[in-house]
């Protein structure tokens, strides 16, 4: 499992805690901020999982991910909001480098105007990703997309950049 761009690590490591079996689990939780990577660390520790790494990393770059992929799942959440359209286009793309064969992605989007999520799932359809599900309630404007990836793995480029944060 991948978290791009993690935080503190909130979306799983509560998760993982909680879970008896959790050891069955590798994580891999990247993030740039330094605070939220010592906090991400500190929980780890506490909750004594040994099979999550956080890696103090700039995740718009490929090199961050090498030693951590292909993943089962990928978790994009928060990702898609915070950088250019044309670099979520082009990070929708390269997917396939980070995937295993079956793999999983989960991401979220604001529906703000102009609304992107239906060109990001017709993106991900292209790319080899079939829709398992799409949440967007209507009186709230985020939205939560979880595909499969039923194409053929590429090999992860070592360098190359997917993104870069605009907000």
């Amino acid at each position: 499992m991948v978290s791009v761009c993690a935080g503190q690590g909130h979306d799983l490591l509560g998760v993982l805690a909680d879970r008896t079996d959790a050891h069955r689990v590798r994580s891999t939780l990247i993030e740039y901020d330094a605070r939220n990577v010592a906090a991400a660390q500190a929980a780890v520790e506490d909750a004594a999982l040994c099979n999550v790494a956080v890696v103090r990393a700039d995740a718009g770059d490929l090199a961050a991910y090498v030693g951590s992929v292909p993943a089962d799942l990928l978790l994009l959440a928060g990702v898609f909001g915070n950088i250019s359209d044309a670099d979520v286009h082009q990070t929708i793309e390269a997917l396939p480098q980070l995937c295993a064969p079956g793999a999983t992605v989960i991401w979220t989007r604001s529906r703000r105007a102009l609304d992107l999520t239906p060109a990001i799932r017709r993106w991900l359809q292209a790319a080899a990703f079939v829709e398992q599900a799409f949440h967007a309630p209507d009186d709230v404007l985020f939205s939560v997309g979880v595909h499969r990836f039923v194409g053929v793995p590429r090999p992860a480029a070592p360098r190359g950049k997917l993104f870069e944060f605009v907000v």
